[in-house]
């Protein structure tokens, strides 16, 4: 089943079932917000996905990934792991910082949830000196997941794909106070389509997304990291977070960026991890961070090269 949300005036958009091959949409008839279809997740599912089904034999409207708003446009909590530890291990090399790890426990932290920003919206943000950075995750949406879950697949509801936005400059310093980023973490642009496991196939296994996310820069192409090499699967993540809290349905967990261990061959889905790979190499940072007007587009597509999550494609400007 695929899932979108389209702006009506209101905070939480419109939710819409949206065609296997990203053409057509309906409005949902089974819940009007993508918040209410999660918190009704088990009674709901059966009535929505009668409505896919419906949508895949004809009719709908022409759905306009670019007139789409992030599929869940605010959420009760985003908490966006490090799972790839391919991506850590060269910061730490090239930055001389080494995470403190908690022995058996995957890196986490919470962020700004009360936005995403829409897969085409113009991305507003301060000044070019904050080291503009965007960062290619895959996502997930869950229902409400009880303290101390450690069986977290079932609770998986939907899958996104996701740019974290960072300002790297900022993130720097504030690491530095141990109290967590605020300044440097603005907030992170979802593309438009939300999508469960099923759609992915074989691609969805071990709680891992077996797929590239293909990232351009200013037209050129810069990395296509494959989502299989996470170190943890998104089961841990979720167990993870549950451990001494309730999660509320809609929480949106990350993967962090995506990074492999072929990053020569491959490429990278952020800025900061291209400049890492280059003080290893020539002892310096070559690649610049992001300007005004610079735009940024990732796309992960299924097996058969047909349309997944659809394309987050934004500039960067003034604010």
């Amino acid at each position: 089943m695929r899932l979108a949300t389209l702006a009506d005036g209101t905070p939480d958009g419109r939710l819409h079932i949206v065609s296997r091959d990203n053409a057509r949409c309906t409005p949902a008839k089974a819940a009007q917000t993508l918040q209410a279809a999660l918190e009704g997740w088990d009674s709901l599912r059966p009535a929505l996905e009668a409505e896919y089904a419906a949508l895949n034999g004809g009719g709908g409207q022409p759905f306009d990934p670019a007139e789409a708003l992030a599929p869940l446009p605010r959420a009760w909590a985003w908490l966006d792991g490090s799972a790839f530890d391919n991506h850590g291990a060269l910061m730490d090399e090239a930055f001389g910082v080494k995470a403190e790890k908690i022995p058996g426990k995957p890196l986490m932290y919470q962020g700004m949830s009360d936005r995403f920003l829409a897969p085409a919206a113009d991305v507003p943000l301060p000044s070019e000196e904050d080291g503009i950075d965007f960062e290619g995750e895959f996502g997930l949406l869950t229902t409400a997941v009880p303290m101390g879950t450690t069986d977290a697949l079932p609770h998986v509801a939907l899958l996104v794909q996701i740019n974290d936005w960072s300002l790297r400059k900022l993130g720097a310093a504030e690491m530095k106070t141990r109290f967590g980023w605020i300044q440097a973490k603005p907030a992170c642009a979802m593309a438009p389509v939300a999508v469960t496991p099923d759609e992915l196939g074989p691609a969805w296994a071990g709680g891992r997304i077996h797929l590239p996310l293909q990232v351009t820069w200013n037209g050129a192409v810069f990395g296509s990291p494959n989502g299989a090499e996470m170190s943890v699967g998104f089961d841990r993540l979720v167990a993870h977070a549950a451990y001494s809290r309730h999660l509320p349905a809609g929480t949106v967990i990350g993967s962090g960026t995506v990074s492999n261990a072929a990053f020569r061959e491959v490429g990278s889905a952020c800025i900061a991890e291209r400049r890492a790979i280059e003080m290893l190499d020539h002892g310096d940072a070559r690649t610049p961070f992001m300007g005004f007007g610079d735009r940024v587009r990732m796309e992960c597509r299924a097996a058969d090269d047909t349309p997944l999550f659809g394309a987050i494609d934004q500039q960067v400007i003034r604010a």
